[in-house]
């Protein structure tokens, strides 16, 4: 069964932050907040978190479109082909923000992102999650926790989101009411950039 903890976005106490990121190199599954919705996630390496989330989510692992979630823009390198001044320019204005965005991936992913031609990078307006990535050393992959209501598409209430995944995850994460409303998602690894989602994030970025 999964342990809930409460964290303040104001200030992640560092002690639980260092807590669930040991939870994360164990190849553990974590719920946390970010700027949108509540999402699930894990480390990027483990091979063996991954394909338990991809089991949860009903879908195989090499098909999962995930985000990488960033601390912020340093390591972009790590993971995505050289991008023009131009669209630099769009993440630097936009990031840490509500938007998910589809860059072009380089030979460096993860062994089971390796095939992988582009790759989502998503940098929170929300101090947990980045915090969390910051203490990992590395992004955390990271796919929304949706619900079952067609009405209610995302649950908001962490205390809720506990009540339902405690027996499929490790941690679930209080950081306060999440948003119902996901990251805007462009993808910008074509010639011009492409609304793949309207979401939080305003369009007027370009």
């Amino acid at each position: 069964m999964a342990e809930l903890i409460k964290l303040y976005e104001e200030n992640p106490n560092p002690k639980q932050v260092q807590k669930i990121v040991d939870v994360l190199r164990k190849g553990g599954l974590v719920i946390y907040p970010t700027d949108t919705v509540y999402g699930l996630g894990c480390d990027i390496t483990n091979s063996k978190a991954l394909q338990r989330i991809a089991r949860i989510k009903g879908i195989k692992l090499e098909k999962a479109n995930w985000s990488f979630i960033c601390a912020d823009l340093s390591n972009l390198s790590d993971y995505v082909r050289q991008i023009d001044s131009s669209t630099f320019k769009i993440l630097k204005r936009t990031l840490p923000g509500p938007y998910t965005f589809i860059l072009p991936g380089n030979n460096n992913l993860p062994k089971d992102f390796k095939k992988k031609k582009t790759v989502g990078i998503r940098v929170p307006d929300n101090a947990i999650a980045r915090a969390l990535v910051s203490e990992l050393g590395h992004p955390i992959v990271s796919t929304s926790i949706r619900d079952d209501d067609d009405i209610l598409e995302y649950t908001t209430d962490p205390e809720l989101i506990f009540e339902k995944w405690q027996n499929l995850v490790d941690i679930v994460i209080d950081g306060g009411y999440g948003d119902n409303v996901a990251s805007t998602v462009i993808d910008l690894s074509g010639d011009e950039p492409e609304v793949v989602r309207e979401g939080k994030g305003s369009l007027e970025i370009f």
